[in-house]
């Protein structure tokens, strides 16, 4: 092999170049992060506050493009909600034509609201739109309504959609149950329980007495402000015996054999359900 140091020279610089850059790399790395962790604390402060501007930021214009209002704290126990929307729903129907409806609850008679009427009509809308609108006052925001004048929660509760956990071994129904348990055994009477079908996946009248003793359980045990939307027509009947409930319902237009949802909230029960119609 010929070799000349000249040569010799070169090659160990070409080799040895790739090892002096990675090193040459790591140690600039190092002197960057040590840097940085000397200001760490700075660092994490300025960044708290800047996530903290965003939210407030981006709250305050969803709030100016989408008309919200400010909602007010009270102690009376009363939540009284005016043209109240869900932040969501809303946007994706066009045209602004989602229907706005008032919520009143408080601690006397409009404890429990049971809520009837059709499939597809809102009930489950409009539940969970006070859920959202609740946490988003309790968070700082304003919120998607007219006004808004409602008391502090501790905790909100819901049994909302058919869902399993089969891995586990537990069906629908046994979900259903067992969060529903969950609700009357943390629930306080300053949270809010958010209750949706409760009693289906079972026998008709298993259902509904499941449906019923929770009900009542809720009113004379726990007194929290609860909503219940259900097709188990028959609970309407509480309001003649339970002191602090009262029948809401989702108002529907009924014409030539046509049905039409207003999705409107108006007061006592529904007549049916509609449910081959829909």
């Amino acid at each position: 092999r010929y070799i000349t140091p000249e040569l010799k020279e070169l090659e160990e610089t070409i080799l040895g170049a790739e090892d002096k850059l990675t090193a040459l790399e790591y140690d600039i790395f190092c002197q960057i992060r040590n840097t940085i962790a000397d200001q760490v604390v700075r660092i994490q402060h300025t960044a708290k506050a800047i996530a903290g501007l965003d939210v407030f930021a981006s709250l305050a214009v969803v709030a100016e493009q989408s008309n919200y209002a400010r909602p007010k704290i009270n102690e009376k126990g009363v939540l009284d909600i005016k043209g109240g929307r869900h932040p969501v729903v809303e946007k994706m129907i066009d045209n602004d034509m989602f229907i706005a409806n008032d919520t009143y609850l408080d601690n006397k008679n409009n404890r429990i609201a049971i809520i009837t009427g059709p499939n597809m009509a809102g009930k489950s809308t409009y539940m969970r739109q006070l859920a959202l609108t609740v946490i988003m006052a309790q968070m700082g925001s304003y919120v998607a309504a007219e006004s808004v004048s409602l008391p502090v929660f501790d905790a909100i509760f819901t049994r909302i959609g058919a869902a399993d956990d089969l891995i586990s071994g537990q069906s629908t129904f046994m979900v259903e149950m067992m969060e529903a348990n969950q609700a009357i055994k943390r629930a306080s009477e300053k949270s809010l329980i958010l209750f949706d079908e409760l009693g289906r996946g079972t026998a008709t009248y298993d259902g509904m007495a499941l449906a019923q003793s929770i009900i009542e359980y809720i009113h004379d045990h726990i007194g929290a402000k609860t909503m219940f939307a259900t097709h188990y027509h028959e609970l309407t009947s509480l309001s003649t015996t339970l002191t602090h409930l009262v029948n809401v319902h989702v108002a529907t237009l009924e014409r030539n054999g046509d049905v039409t949802f207003l999705h409107k909230i108006a007061e006592g029960p529904a007549d049916k359900s509609y449910g081959i119609h829909v």
